[in-house]
């Protein structure tokens, strides 16, 4: 601590278990005494090792095992009040750092003598008030003038700890509580950070009536934070990491965890392809320039009503490990981001995360985004591209992270999407919002005889499935995390072969002819485990990847540039080169693979060709064709490619005889 300039000793409770048990029983029970014994040690010793330290105060950091007292903000109770103990959660809100006047010198002209005087609060390790007036005269009468540089101060700063989003249940608002963070902590969190506090659990008398009214409010005085990393851990064993290294050498793997990425929902094979290079990513890259190019994708879903696009952000909800969801209507610009606000007890600025703030290095899944006010669309301009929020209003200038992907769904401008229209027409959003997004996807609703036959099969067979463990007339639960309560085994996917943590066990009511049993589709929980492994990689850009993708691009831009009729759902600029960097990326994450090879430039291509143009391209229809891994089907759930080209010819051949006339 001394080496390090600091004023702060971490002590581990473990090893105060292991060798004075009843001092680290009596430091849960009775904390306050205890942590000022601890402090009044430490100053002690420091005084013996270098007494002349420059710092006066020393303090006590704890961490280690706390048993029941690591909680939550929703499970802390009025049972651990004035014990330590041990909160996890993500700071929502931040004041500004204020000094706090902890003793005060005074200088008396009349008698030419100094005073001085010390001041604690209920916010203090030792919970003795003192006169709360501030001194004007002495004893005697005379007029005192306060020496403000010879007097104390300590850094002083709130906090607003939430539950984590994706912890807390469904239909009850979050829990919050309030941190207080002296001298060293304050300002080592904020807005957006996952932290890990250890302090004092205390209640303060109301603001409103005092201790008349018996209500209370609580406080934690922090005593040691910790960031915790962004990065969602799973507890993996040596089989499963087996089971994804023997699947990864299958040629056909990405196909395989394309299809068993929202299995009830038929078609849509690209958007399917889109969906899991978005939750893989690419890897983000920081020059030492100060230039970052962001790994995140982000991909836009605009189409007919009743094509599953919600239902498409319903299962990216359930299966990516950090994932927040808001609709456009439902959500403002400062909502979505971050806002400066008052505290209506201080009256001081306080600094509130929005939701892309608090889903860093995750998903946001924006639905009804054509529902969203230009204003509240143009605030994610630079969360999109730059990965931060900048607050520059109310004198406070900040920065916080917001590095996530963004997945929206959106209508068409005329409530269904005119074919007789360009897609700009159709999407009817401006090119700057368009370029941050790296896929857009047209998903249209033809009529199409065996497609509806298929879809309405299996929804009535939806409607037909009851769980094992439902009661008759039981409401289910909304959320995924809820537990039901059953003497049954809920696992439904427990197969005889031992292959349930892997794949999802056939059931013929639910799955009838639509998938036999051969159709394999991995589980949720496996894909979730699979996703986590590939995204610890960073996979390199080989020579003929990176020849293939610059070729494309020029090819992009040229074909855009001279078929300026051309059906193009987005504008190709230089983000697209970066998309075809990240997309070829992300597949070969599918791969496990530590370059990027031909092959995922290729399927990153066929994505890009697809989304824009509306186009297959001739390698992807022949394996399509000759795969036999899944029935794929080839009207994807969206218009045929050459119905797209016969509009496509029949409004360019309108436009040149028109101008030939």
């Amino acid at each position: 601590m001394i080496e390090s300039q600091r004023r702060r000793v971490i002590v581990d409770i473990n090893d105060l278990r292991k060798k004075k048990p009843e001092r680290a029983n009596s430091l849960i029970s009775t904390s306050g005494q205890e942590i000022i014994a601890f402090h009044n040690a430490l100053k002690e010793y420091v005084n013996t090792v270098d007494p002349s330290y420059e710092f006066d105060e020393f303090f006590i950091g704890f961490e280690g095992s706390f048993g029941n007292r690591h909680l939550t903000p929703r499970t802390v109770s009025s049972r651990f009040l004035n014990s330590i103990i041990c909160v996890e959660g993500i700071v929502t809100q931040c004041s500004l750092v204020r000094p706090k006047l902890v003793r005060s010198v005074h200088y008396c002209p009349a008698t030419q003598k100094m005073s001085e005087r010390r001041y604690t609060d209920l916010t203090s390790l030792n919970p003795v008030l003192s006169a709360p007036a501030y001194p004007t005269k002495d004893n005697d009468g005379n007029f005192l003038e306060t020496e403000y540089g010879l007097s104390t101060y300590k850094d002083h700063q709130t906090m607003i700890l939430q539950e984590m989003p994706e912890k807390a249940p469904a239909g009850q608002l979050p829990r919050a509580l309030n941190i207080i963070c002296d001298h060293d902590l304050a300002d080592k969190c904020k807005p957006g950070d996952r932290v890990q506090i250890v302090g004092l659990y205390r209640c303060l008398p109301s603001k409103q009536g005092g201790f008349t009214t018996g209500v209370f409010r609580t406080v934690l005085i922090a005593n040691n934070i910790t960031l915790l990393s962004k990065d969602t851990k799973l507890i993996l064993s040596r089989t499963d990491i087996a089971n994804c290294r023997r699947l990864a050498k299958r040629k056909n793997i990405f196909d395989l965890l394309s299809r068993s990425i929202a299995p009830t929902i038929h078609g849509h094979e690209y958007v399917k392809k889109a969906v899991l290079c978005m939750l893989l990513g690419g890897v983000e890259k920081k020059l030492k320039n100060g230039t970052r190019l962001r790994g995140d994708i982000n991909i836009l879903l605009i189409g007919d009503p009743s094509v599953a696009k919600s239902q498409i952000l319903r299962y990216v909800l359930c299966s990516a490990p950090r994932a927040i969801a808001t609709t456009g209507r439902g959500s403002s610009g400062v909502g979505l981001t971050a806002a400066v606000v008052v505290d209506h007890e201080t009256g001081d600025k306080r600094l509130e995360a929005g939701a892309m703030v608090l889903a860093d290095r995750g998903i946001v899944c924006i639905d009804e985004f054509d529902k969203m006010t230009d204003i509240d669309r143009t605030a994610i301009h630079e969360v999109m591209e730059q990965g931060r929020v900048t607050i520059a209003k109310a004198g406070i200038h900040a920065q916080l992270n917001a590095r996530c992907s963004v997945l929206a769904a959106a209508n068409p401008v005329y409530g269904k999407y005119d074919q007789y229209k360009p897609p700009m027409e159709n999407i009817g959003l401006q090119d700057s919002l368009l370029s941050r997004f790296d896929l857009l996807f047209v998903m249209l609703d033809v009529i199409n005889n065996d497609t509806d036959s298929k879809i309405a099969d299996h929804v009535v067979r939806v409607h037909r499935y009851r769980s094992p463990d439902e009661q008759d007339g039981e409401v289910l639960p909304m959320g995924s995390s809820v537990d039901i309560l059953t003497t049954k085994s809920s696992d439904v996917n427990s197969a005889e072969d031992g292959s349930s943590s892997m794949y999802e066990k056939y059931d013929p009511l639910l799955h009838g002819s639509s998938r036999s049993k051969t159709d394999r589709i991995f589980s949720v929980q496996f894909m979730r485990m699979y996703i986590h492994i590939a995204k610890t990689l960073k996979p390199v850009l080989s020579d003929g990847a990176s020849e293939l993708i610059a070729e494309e691009y020029s090819r992009l831009r040229s074909q855009d540039f001279l078929e300026t009729g051309a059906a193009r759902t987005q504008p190709v600029t230089v983000r697209t080169l970066e998309t075809l960097i990240r997309l070829s990326t992300a597949h070969a994450k599918a791969r496990l693979s530590c370059t990027v090879d031909v092959e995922d430039a290729e399927a990153a291509i066929a994505l890009v060709q697809y989304a824009y143009f509306k186009k297959v391209l001739e390698k992807d229809r022949k394996r399509r064709r000759n795969s036999t891994t899944a029935d794929y089907s080839e009207n994807e759930g969206g218009v045929e490619e050459s119905e797209v080209m016969n509009v496509q010819r029949k409004r360019v051949c309108h436009f040149w005889s028109s101008n030939i006339k």
